[in-house]
């Protein structure tokens, strides 16, 4: 469980939602934006489930902490997370090896073609 801190308030949720929440909230911030996000949260008492909404981006500093979590069984919030893994701000990892050499060349591309190589 990790505790979110924003605007003077902290708030509880899960791993995975905290993670996804800031790396969105940086690449919003990269990209020179402000969006809002809602995220699921837990109540203080931890016997409550609820909704915070967020406003994340540039100017908007979002901190993660590991949380005590004296709970029974932690919620599933998977699903919230993964919509946020969706958000079309959200980095995404590219497959296929690395875009630059060591010598900053683009590497796969094939010039006589203008694309990649298509071996």
């Amino acid at each position: 469980m990790r505790t979110i801190t924003y605007a003077g308030e902290t708030v509880t949720t899960t791993d995975d939602v905290a993670e996804a929440l800031v790396k969105l909230t940086a690449a919003v911030a990269k990209n020179g934006r402000a969006e809002a996000v809602r995220i699921p949260i837990i109540t203080e008492d931890h016997d409550r489930v609820g909704t915070a909404d967020l406003v994340i981006g540039v100017g908007n500093d979002v901190l993660s902490l590991p949380a005590k979590w004296n709970g029974e069984e932690q919620p599933d919030f998977s699903e919230q997370a993964d919509a946020l893994r969706t958000h079309p701000s959200y980095p995404q990892a590219i497959t296929g090896g690395p875009l630059l050499d060591e010598d900053l060349h683009a590497t796969g591309w094939d010039f006589e073609l203008d694309g990649l190589d298509r071996d």
